[in-house]
């Protein structure tokens, strides 16, 4: 049996690299409280992981899902903050 595979659409770098340094600066802007909260590291860590498998396989879905899954992490744990807080 020959397996023939799809042919991968053109992997814009610069577009994937924006979007990379969206991510942080997004949850800066609307939820400062999280920047360098210790609660970040393991979700920044798999998001990278999963952005960077989608890179290699330029799968642009994957890869905005993996960027959103560390905006949402982020913002989680600032709504964590501020219910502390209030």
């Amino acid at each position: 049996m020959t397996h023939t595979r799809k042919p991968v659409e053109p992997w814009d770098t610069g577009k994937a690299a924006e979007l990379a340094a969206e991510a942080p600066r997004w949850l800066g802007r609307n939820y400062p409280e999280c920047a360098g909260a210790g609660a970040l590291r393991e979700p920044e860590e798999a998001a990278y992981e999963a952005a960077y498998e989608a890179a290699v396989d330029a799968d642009e879905v994957r890869y905005r899902e993996a960027l959103r899954g560390y905006m949402k992490a982020g913002r989680n744990a600032a709504l964590e903050i501020r219910k502390g807080a209030a």
